[in-house]
């Protein structure tokens, strides 16, 4: 975990922030610009027939040439729209893109997610939304992108972050003391496997402190960022990678010299047909339900939850700590998320180090 300073920016309305570097082909798109959203939402609800640009016009309150302008700009984006004379437009298949208006639809969370910037690459989600923390009314907004160029995971490390995977940060303010900022990966970790469980149908094993791993390869990690301000937490920024549908193999060839590798997997494979969005919409749920429950004291609940996904305890572990290499029996959790260690009669509590796991 990563403890950083407050950040002290300011913002113009609905900009960019001004340390983020778009280039022409780089574009960003929000929840709150809702024009696309709005004749997304129109063309579906008639997708059975041709919706005239009249009745969009008259809709929306725009043009018929802003109209056309902006389904040339959702066909643009992947949205196959068919138009014909006189008679308007049909949508025949919507995007694959993870578009702010699509995660919205649908979306059951009442914070998480309820504000959406979408980028279709920046160097890191994690830090725009650092940049964008100490706005007011962004508490459970989230950052998302389809590739990343420069995403880190803990300790600085280099996160491979193609397209095909999902890559975003969620911030949140919570109104928590220091000490439960170590709770944060544990519970996102969980949420991840949960969402995985119920709509991909595979079980993953949790890895502590921060990963989920199938047939003991890396399928997601947890960073989390925190600012903290008289020992309470200012603001949360939970970074979150998901090998989606990648190509392992690639991304071995970029991160395969990194400390503590120990291989990638993707969640679906390169011939299998899954919609990501089903699975950020039940990850994004499943937080806010765990996050609930954290407020409401009931930590215990989370973390036997945790302890059944977990790969790490029960077994023999050597962990590289900043004290030294550790090694004993990973015997549970505390109550901080901290990983117990039994060694020599003795029981150490860890709340960071690489775990190895031993044969």
């Amino acid at each position: 975990m990563i403890f950083l300073k407050k950040i002290s920016k300011s913002y113009s309305k609905n900009k960019t922030p001004s340390n983020v570097n778009l280039s022409n082909k780089q574009y960003m798109y929000t929840s709150f610009d809702d024009t696309l959203d709005k004749i997304v939402r129109l063309l579906k609800s008639h997708q059975s027939e041709f919706l005239s640009g009249e009745e969009l016009s008259k809709s929306l309150g725009l043009s018929r040439a802003a109209i056309w302008k902006n389904i040339k700009k959702l066909q643009s984006l992947g949205y196959k729209i068919k138009s014909r004379q006189k008679s308007g437009y049909r949508l025949v298949a919507k995007t694959n893109l993870m578009l702010p208006w699509e995660i919205s639809d649908g979306l059951q969370t009442e914070t998480i997610g309820r504000k959406i910037y979408y980028f279709n690459t920046i160097d890191s989600t994690q830090n725009f939304a650092l940049n964008i923390a100490l706005k007011p009314h962004e508490n459970g907004s989230i950052v998302i992108s389809e590739q990343q160029t420069h995403g880190r995971g803990r300790q600085n490390r280099k996160w491979a972050s193609p397209r095909g995977g999902i890559w975003l940060s969620v911030l949140l303010k919570p109104n928590f003391e220091i000490s439960q900022a170590s709770l944060f990966p544990m519970l996102t970790s969980l949420a991840l496997a949960m969402s995985i469980e119920k709509v991909l149908r595979l079980r993953p094993k949790l890895k502590w402190p921060n990963d989920l791993t199938l047939d003991d390869k890396k399928v997601a990690g947890i960073l989390v960022d925190a600012s903290i301000e008289s020992n309470q937490i200012d603001y949360l920024v939970i970074g979150v990678g998901i090998n989606f549908k990648i190509q392992p193999s690639a991304i071995t060839k970029i991160v395969k010299n990194s400390e503590n590798f120990y291989g990638v997997t993707t969640l679906v494979g390169k011939k299998e047909k899954a919609d990501p969005i089903l699975l950020l919409q039940s990850f994004l749920y499943e937080l806010e339900q765990l996050y609930n429950k954290l407020v409401a004291n009931n930590f215990h609940e989370i973390k036997s939850e945790w302890e059944k996904r977990s790969s790490t305890i029960g077994r023999n572990v050597s962990i590289s700590h900043p004290s030294g290499e550790i090694k004993g029996k990973a015997v549970g959790i505390d109550n901080d998320g901290a990983l117990l260690i039994s060694s020599k009669g003795k029981t150490q509590r860890l709340l960071i180090g690489d775990v190895t796991y031993q044969i």
